[in-house]
């Protein structure tokens, strides 16, 4: 401990270093000279300046980061995301109790001296050095204002905050002149208004709205004195006045607070005194930060918005560009998402599946001719404990989703009769259709090379009693494997490619479709539900694709100024004739009117679909669409190790799950809610003559133990039969246990892990 003089004077060490202390930043600060390099006190350590002068001329105020708001189509508010909860308001709509009360305690002398108020320095100066330590401040307002822009600007970066907030001579002397320049521009009411909206209140609350709302659930104009006072006392140690942890320290500080107006005149004894008595009224709102806090099931949605914003170059040129804009916050997102809809959405799932249960399930709604995505959700809550994911079954990988996307089976085979009559083929196309057949022995391919069947490798129809000949229309209905693989040896591989190209159906990772029988005609390679709701919307709105769009529009506020930013539009294009659209409409009527799909018909509307079901029956699926909506529904394992064979879903038994009879219902109802008081427009349809042996055969169900025929779409698949292999040279489909370590694809060869 320093010795004291024996006159209780300060030593000599002491009195340099008061002297030295207020010559240069007295010095500094009144005639800009140039610090000098004294390491032993400090001055010419890391975060000093060597020249007051040879600092830049303007403090750079970055714009405050504030929270922003996600709206559904209707102006509902969906979530709250933000780095900072901050909602940035004017100073008129502050209590002027809060306003006397932060200067009081802070500045009392506010108002009376300029951006440095040389008094209090000299004060602290000689108190810090009597203490040999630092035991008083004499920050003004306007430095700590400057300080916090600082810290604002160094963002979550803990190296830049570190050296924001870093206590060397060198800060303070850089507060100094910003402050000098601040007092110059602003005034003081500005320079108190953007000291409240910046400055950390505790409990995750930036600026005083936030705290208001935090800690009394009430707009800061509406404080009380007492309010104001503990609001005001908290800036000091946010931590350690933590009203919600510390109620009792907590009061302590708001009467010293409460003291300290009375003292300086801006209230009277009486009505300290009083506020002193009062509670302290906490109304505690607990954050709500994130698409975790999302309403009505729209997490993943939410997460999927946040995602767009992210990767999409209209909001930046790089990633770091828009993960700053997002960062800073400020705005307010209209999107696509129908309330109604996504209500729909979720009760079905609900209604349908547990999250409890062993598979999961994801519906996804998409309206035809615009790409709006309406509706998307899941069984699984969005989360992190139990029975909770954080993947989004609906999209891409890049977008929150699985790795690769699930098999679609025979949910695929619509996009090869759009090939096909694409190519001229007539909506009566025959073919002999047996039960058990090989792949054809060369399909040809849009490189030139054609596949070779070098394993003879076969396929067959769920039921020996498919046997052909079958029209196009009743092989849809059936979906009958054998038909659709001769359909491709027929018009080739690379016009599919091209329909799957115009209709944006890429795999999960966003690869192509590989060039392979059972990708291109039994769906083994994994796609998402808005990829398949996107595509099928092509076959509703008459042959026009358009590619899927969550976000309407964006407001962004900064600095109380209001500007749209420009979002990304939905580009549709001409994927196929109308006349191959009404066909495949006609065809796909037929599927849910006496086919494999009629459990998931609607009642009073026209609408279309296709099931699927995949290899061991581990993914079951649902495509439809109305004219005026479009929907998918994916029920399986997202790790694919569950076989969907006497096992409960939603607390009914299923022997065996079936495209029609388990993600068919969820579409039926999730659909129906959302299209409720909504108009009921017919599609164009043709005449297609069905093409059946026996007209007495419409409503059989060939045997497969279910009253709705389910499923033509059940045959094993070349590859896993008759000694086919799986693996990456002969064709088979690996389901590795781990489904984001990377799903089978069918690129190796034909086999794969669609059925029919």
């Amino acid at each position: 401990m320093p010795k004291k003089s024996s006159g209780g004077g300060l030593t000599a060490t002491q009195q340099a270093a008061k002297f030295l202390g207020v010559s240069v930043l007295a010095g500094a600060v009144l005639a800009g000279i140039a610090l000098p390099a004294v390491g032993a006190l400090g001055l010419a350590a890391k975060g000093s300046v060597e020249s007051f002068d040879e600092l830049p001329a303007n403090l750079k105020t970055p714009p405050l980061s504030q929270r922003t708001t996600i709206l559904d189509a209707d102006g509902g508010q969906i979530a709250t995301v933000y780095s900072r909860d901050r909602t940035v308001v004017d100073l008129k709509n502050i209590s002027p109790y809060l306003q006397k009360a932060i200067v009081a305690i802070e500045d009392s002398r506010f108002y009376q001296h300029g951006a440095v108020d040389l008094k209090g320095v000299l004060r602290a100066l000689n108190k810090n050095a009597q203490s040999g330590g630092v035991s008083e401040g004499a920050s003004t307002l306007t430095q700590q204002y400057v300080k916090n822009v600082f810290v604002e600007e160094a963002g979550d970066d803990p190296t830049k905050v570190a050296q924001a907030t870093q206590q060397t001579i060198g800060r303070k002397i850089r507060e100094l002149k910003y402050a000098i320049q601040v007092e110059e521009e602003l005034g003081k009411k500005k320079i108190l208004e953007n000291y409240l909206n910046i400055t950390f209140f505790g409990q995750q609350a930036y600026g005083v709205e936030a705290a208001s709302q935090r800690y009394f659930s009430k707009h800061a104009k509406d404080l009380t004195l007492a309010e104001s006072a503990l609001l005001a006392g908290i800036v000091q140690s946010p931590s350690r006045y933590d009203p919600v942890n510390d109620e009792a320290e907590a009061v302590k500080r708001r009467n010293v607070v409460l003291e300290r107006m009375a003292e300086v005149g801006d209230v009277s004894r009486a009505e300290a005194d009083k506020a002193k008595e009062a509670p302290l009224g906490l109304k505690v709102t607990q954050p709500k930060n994130g698409c975790i806090t999302a309403v009505q099931g729209a997490s993943f949605f939410c997460k999927y918005v946040e995602r767009v914003f992210r990767s999409d170059p209209v909001f930046g040129k790089t990633k770091e560009e828009r993960a700053k804009v997002w960062n800073q916050g400020g705005l307010t997102i209209r999107t696509t998402l129908d309330p109604q809809a996504q209500a729909s959405v979720q009760d079905s799932l609900k209604d349908h599946v547990y999250k409890s249960d062993k598979v999961a399930a994801a519906t996804t709604l998409v309206e035809p001719g615009t790409g709006k995505i309406l509706g998307m959700g899941q069984s699984k809550p969005y989360g992190y404990g139990k029975n909770e994911t954080e993947y989004n079954f609906s999209v891409n990988s890049a977008m929150g989703g699985s790795n690769f996307g699930f098999p679609t089976g025979s949910t695929f085979k619509p996009f090869v009769a759009a090939a096909a009559l694409e190519q001229g083929k007539p909506p009566t196309q025959s073919y002999p259709a047996p039960y058990k057949m090989p792949y054809p022995q060369r399909v040809q391919t849009c490189s030139g090379n054609p596949w070779v069947n070098t394993n003879n490798e076969t396929l067959e129809n769920e039921a020996e009693s498919e046997v052909g000949p079958y029209a196009l229309r009743e092989a849809m209905e059936l979906s009958v494997n054998t038909y659709f693989v001769q359909m491709l040896g027929d018009i080739g591989m690379c016009p599919v490619v091209k329909m799957s190209d115009a209709l944006g159906v890429v795999q999960g990772n966003g690869d192509k479709v590989p060039e392979v029988p059972s990708s291109m005609t039994l769906g083994s390679t994994g796609l998402s539900p808005l990829t398949m709701a996107s595509a099928y919307a092509a076959f509703a709105s008459r042959g026009m694709y358009c590619t899927p769009v969550a976000i309407e529009s964006i407001t962004q506020t900064v600095g109380g100024e209001k500007k749209s930013l420009e979002v990304p539009k939905s580009t549709c294009s001409r994927a196929m004739s109308e006349k191959t659209a009404d066909s495949i409409n006609t065809l796909l009527s037929g599927v849910v009117d006496s086919g494999t799909g009629k459990q998931a018909g609607l009642s009073g509307r026209a609408n279309a679909g296709k099931t699927g079901t995949t290899d061991e029956r581990k993914n079951a699926w649902f495509v439809g669409y109305t004219p005026n909506l479009s929907g998918a529904v994916w029920v399986g394992s997202a790790s694919q190790k569950v076989k969907m064979t006497n096992i409960s879903i939603g607390g009914t038994y299923h022997g065996q799950v079936y495209g029609g009879d388990t993600p068919g219902p969820i579409w039926r109802d999730a659909m129906t809610g959302a299209l409720e008081g909504k108009e009921a427009p017919p599609f164009n349809l043709i005449t297609i003559p069905s093409g059946k042996k026996d007209p007495k055969e419409d409503d059989r169900d060939n045997g497969r133990g279910n009253d709705d025929g389910n499923n033509g779409d059940e045959g094993f698949i070349g590859g896993l039969i008759d000694g086919g292999t799986t693996g990456d040279t002969n064709g088979g489909i690996t389901l590795p246990d781990n489904l984001f370590q990377g799903q089978g694809n069918g690129s190796g060869g034909n086999g794969g892990g669609g059925r029919g």
